[in-house]
């Protein structure tokens, strides 16, 4: 059963960092695409970022230069460094992968900035 656990998030000032993990298991991490993707209220939930296996990386165009996405193969962990937080930010995050065809989700984490 693949399942993908998030921690990390919490509140920050504008212009802090913080950092998002999500942890995996149930599948071969090593050759899986992740990805983040953010969701508000009443809003569609966007995509954020993507590292592949070979550790190429995509980001959408509002975090491009603040935002990192990283894996580390040997704790089947993504992460997702966010440096130079904006209020826009704020929003509910999740971690993402594709297994066998099927979509799975972290919990989703609370990212919170204020003025």
């Amino acid at each position: 059963q693949v399942r993908l656990v998030q921690s990390g998030g919490g509140e920050v000032q504008a212009g802090g960092s913080l950092r998002l993990s999500c942890r995996t298991s149930g599948m071969n991490f090593k050759i899986a695409r992740m990805a983040w993707y953010r969701q508000t209220p009443g809003k569609q939930r966007d995509w954020v970022a993507t590292i592949n296996s070979d550790g190429s990386t995509d980001y959408t165009d509002s975090v491009k230069g603040r935002f990192t996405i990283s894996r580390d193969n040997a704790w089947a962990t993504v992460y997702l460094q966010m440096n130079n937080l904006k209020l826009e930010d704020t929003a509910n995050y999740y971690c993402q992968t594709t297994w066998r065809s099927l979509n799975f989700w972290g919990q989703g984490t609370q990212v919170t900035v204020s003025s």
